[in-house]
This record gives C-alpha cells, sequence and structure tokens, in this order.
C-alpha cells in the first residue's frame, strides 16, 4: 500500500434513495494500524457506509478508497468482514466453516484447516472444533463467525456491530480478539452504539447522527469537546466555590451521593484553582473528585437525545 494511503479512505461520500439521505456528504480516514470507532444511534448511516466501503453499494456521489484500490473488490482478499446480519451454516463444522472462508480468500485447503484449529484453540472453542454449527451457542457461533472473518490474516478487518447479542463474557472476548488483531499491526473500523467497547480499544472515533458526520478524531479529542467536572463535599464549599469564574454551573452530583455538590469548569479550566479556594478559606473537604467526561457524554453532547433514545429502542 501507497505510504501516503489510509485504508480506509470516503471523501464527500453521500447515498440517497429517492429524496431520503441515508449518508449525506461524509468525509474521514482511518489511519493504518488504528482502531477505530464507528459510532452512532441506529439508523445514523453506520452501516450503509459500511456496505458502500466495502462495494456492496454504490455512493451515489463522493470517492471512496479501501487499502488504496478505488474499489474493495480488488483488494477484498485483504479485507475480513463481519456483516451485521450475522448467520451460520448450521450444517458445517466450526472448522470447517472457518476453514471454508479461508479458502475463498485465497488460503489453501490443508493451511486453512489448520488455521482453523489454531483459532478455536486460542479463543476458547477447542473443545468445540468438530461440533456442528447448530449446537452451539448464540456467543459461541458470533465468535466462530468473528474468526471465519480475520482467517485469512487480512490487513483490514470490518466488523458491523461485532458486539450485539453478546453476553458481557463474550463481550470481553470480543474486545480481547480486536485488541489481538491489532497487535499485529492491522487496521479495524467496528461499528457499535455501546460507548463502553470503543472508550476501551478505540484510538480514534467517527461518530455518525442522521447520516452526517458529528465527529472525527482521536478518543481523546473527542472527551476534550466537555469540560471537566469536580465533585466535593464539606462544610460551605458550595457556597464558596461556586462564585468562582472558573464554574459555570453547579447541581447535586449526577452520582446521587447525598451531601457532594458537582461544579462544571470553563474550558481549560485547572480544577486545582477550586482546591486552592478552599484551602484559602480554611474550607475542610471530606471529598474532592475531578471528574472527566467519557465517551457516552460526548455521544449524547453530539448526536443529540432523541438519537440517545434511538440507540436503546
Amino acid at each position: 500500500m501507497n505510504m501516503n494511503t489510509s485504508p480506509i479512505e470516503l471523501n464527500h461520500v453521500t447515498k440517497t434513495y429517492g429524496d431520503f439521505k441515508a449518508v449525506d456528504d461524509i468525509s474521514f480516514t482511518v489511519p493504518e494500524g488504528t482502531v477505530c470507532g464507528f459510532l452512532g444511534p441506529n439508523g445514523a448511516g453506520k452501516t450503509t457506509s459500511i456496505r458502500m466501503m466495502l462495494d456492496i453499494l454504490r455512493p451515489s456521489s463522493g470517492t471512496i478508497s479501501i487499502l488504496g484500490a478505488r474499489r474493495a473488490l480488488d483488494v477484498r482478499s485483504r479485507i475480513g468482514y463481519l456483516p451485521e446480519e450475522k448467520g451460520l451454516y448450521k450444517k458445517m463444522t466450526a472448522t470447517a466453516m472457518i476453514a471454508y472462508f479461508a479458502t475463498l480468500k485465497g488460503v489453501a485447503g490443508g493451511e486453512a484447516k489448520r488455521i482453523a484449529g489454531e483459532l478455536l484453540e486460542k479463543y476458547g472453542l477447542g473443545s468445540f472444533q468438530n461440533h456442528k454449527c447448530e449446537a452451539l451457542s448464540k456467543g459461541m457461533g458470533q465468535k466462530v463467525q468473528v474468526l471465519a472473518s480475520i482467517a485469512h490474516d487480512p490487513d483490514l478487518v470490518i466488523l458491523d456491530e461485532p458486539f450485539s447479542g453478546l453476553d458481557p463474557v463474550n463481550q470481553g472476548v470480543m474486545e480481547e480478539v480486536i485488541q489481538d488483531i491489532r497487535s499485529r499491526g492491522k487496521t479495524i473500523l467496528f461499528s457499535t452504539h455501546v460507548m463502553s467497547h470503543a472508550e476501551r480499544i478505540c484510538e480514534r472515533v467517527v461518530i455518525m447522527a442522521a447520516g452526517r458526520l458529528a465527529f472525527d478524531g482521536t478518543v481523546d479529542e473527542a472527551k476534550s469537546l466537555l469540560p471537566r467536572r469536580v465533585r466535593v463535599k464539606g462544610k460551605g464549599a458550595g457556597a464558596a466555590l461556586e462564585q468562582l469564574k472558573d464554574v459555570t454551573h453547579s447541581s447535586p452530583s449526577s452520582d446521587g451521593r447525598e451531601g457532594v455538590a458537582e461544579f462544571q469548569l470553563r474550558e481549560g479550566a485547572d480544577p486545582q484553582q477550586l482546591l486552592k479556594c478552599a484551602f484559602e478559606q480554611n474550607i475542610s473537604l471530606e471529598i474532592f473528585e475531578v471528574v472527566n467526561p467519557n465517551l457516552h457524554e460526548v455521544f449524547v453532547h453530539l448526536v443529540g437525545e432523541e438519537a440517545r433514545e434511538a440507540a436503546y429502542r
């Protein structure tokens, strides 16, 4: 791949269905070797965008480059893909299914079977190698599908809602799989509407809302969009600290603790100034906590309450 080319590049991409714009003039890149979360509520345009990246759908306008190629089909052997609509060949064994998908991407039959066995062992399914897929639990089946998408050692892995339907244990296993892929220098894009996964394992996030791009940048850059907060408890602390110029407003603590006040700070304000003020006024503090915004809060801020509710319907 050209050193100046990112594995994924979208430039002013739009997809329309009649008068409806499913995706509206989005542009972003995913740097090589990064894990990028493709975030947004249900109906934001994530799956449509992914299908355009993979040449399943063609954009109405704009251009897409995948691994330096204008069409993903030209580099399909270097791409691993887990679709949103997941399914198994029920009569195949777990080993046979993974090996089959590897052979479709150019891996020789014997090598494909060996790789399938190694992957199943590595991710805790070794004792199920010869079980038919119809006998696997939902979580096991989804892991088999993910392993089938990476058995040919692709350079780019695209996972559409990989955590959907998984219990907490298997969600953790899925995160381990993604982190392991990243450790080998691969590029990963995965879509989700659950912010906690993205916050734990992504370097970058792309956030969509109603078909439009709401944010593109690092996780730290996203968090910097919201001010930090300080939680304090101490006699007279509330009245004294809420007068400071660096405090925009105060309220009872959002975590529900009795007697704890929460102060939102102006952008760039130093929380230590509140602590200094308390000491200067001889206020004894039982609690002083700096609270950084999380990705979920940023998501709500960017896409709005209506979209947030749609994400959990």
